[in-house]
């Protein structure tokens, strides 16, 4: 396992070469991969579950785009400029959530993210409404690589954030603050017994989850120059829950597998079938969770066991 993510980092190395003219939706997969990531880290480590990760996606996508038409175009100081407002609004409603349970929760969470989506629509001077918000130039990263017109720099540029996100996720998850959130996620009850302070741990986790969501969606809008609605939909929690669901929650390189697994399915079928595609992706979720209902990651230990 420990050299998983120097496979990763490999295999997207060798795709930037094998697939030159897909590097659209290469890029595409390592956006939504630190989307996922941060999901991971409130559901997957903490145990809070959550439909609504696309406000903080959203509102970093809003806040980098904005920043960068008005402010500074300068592509490392609107990543940190979408992460902070990620965690902004993750803290603010963090605050409310944290205090409930369970179903409350998730239709908390997606009531964030609705509100969210109706005031950036409603907001049409500030944020271009249904059209989305136009007109984003990126300077060159760090001074000197150019984004093109064929993706070349925007796909290394995804490639070093998530890298940069996955390690700092990873030494999170090993330092004591991870494991009381893994504590926390496996007894509640437990944790408060021993004086942890539950409450407080499960709102820092929250608005670091809205913080690396932030970061995503500040990815999406300089690769793209373009921020629509559909960063704040459900549909894109949703889906996002899907991938960590297939990887495997609790694991970062579920999110990753489970991503890259996600996009690419719905990708062919939708090229082969773009009205039925979504009986694909139904199936493949079915038979994760009947087969592996632990995440893809699970795979090896089920073979294992298969063969005792």
């Amino acid at each position: 396992m420990r050299f998983l993510p120097l496979v990763f980092v490999a295999l997207a190395a060798a795709a930037f070469f094998v697939f030159p003219y897909d590097l659209a939706f290469l890029t595409r997969i390592l956006i939504m991969i630190v989307l996922v990531l941060s999901v991971d880290l409130i559901l997957g480590y903490a145990g809070v579950p959550t439909l609504g990760q696309a406000a903080m996606y959203g509102a970093g996508a809003y806040a980098a785009g904005l920043f960068a038409i008005h402010v500074w175009a300068d592509p490392v100081a609107g990543l940190i400029i979408g992460g902070l407002a990620g965690a902004a609004l993750a803290f603010v409603s963090g605050l409310i959530v944290m205090r409930t349970h369970g179903l409350t929760a998730i239709m908390l969470t997606i009531a964030v993210a609705q509100i969210c989506l109706e005031i950036a629509n409603r907001a049409r001077d500030i944020t271009g409404g249904a059209e989305g918000l136009r007109g984003i130039r990126m300077e060159p990263v760090l001074g000197l690589f150019a984004f093109d017109f064929i993706g070349q720099t925007g796909y290394w540029y995804a490639l070093i954030v998530v890298c940069v996100v996955f390690a700092a996720l990873a030494v999170i998850g090993r330092a004591p603050f991870g494991m009381s959130l893994r504590g926390i996620h496996e007894s509640r009850d437990r944790m408060l017994a021993i004086g942890a302070p539950v409450y407080w741990r499960l709102v820092l986790a929250y608005t670091l989850g809205g913080a690396v969501a932030g970061i995503g969606g500040a990815l999406a809008a300089q690769i793209t120059q373009l921020v629509s609605l559909e960063t704040l939909s459900f549909t894109l929690s949703a889906e996002a829950l899907i991938m960590l669901i297939l990887g495997g929650t609790g694991r970062l390189y579920g999110a990753v597998i489970g991503t890259v697994l996600f996009m690419t399915v719905h990708h062919l079928a939708a090229a082969n079938d773009p009205f039925n595609w979504l009986f694909v992706i139904g199936g493949m979720v079915l038979a994760m969770v009947f087969f592996l209902p632990s995440g893809l990651i699970s795979l090896g230990h089920a073979l294992k066991g298969g063969r005792k």
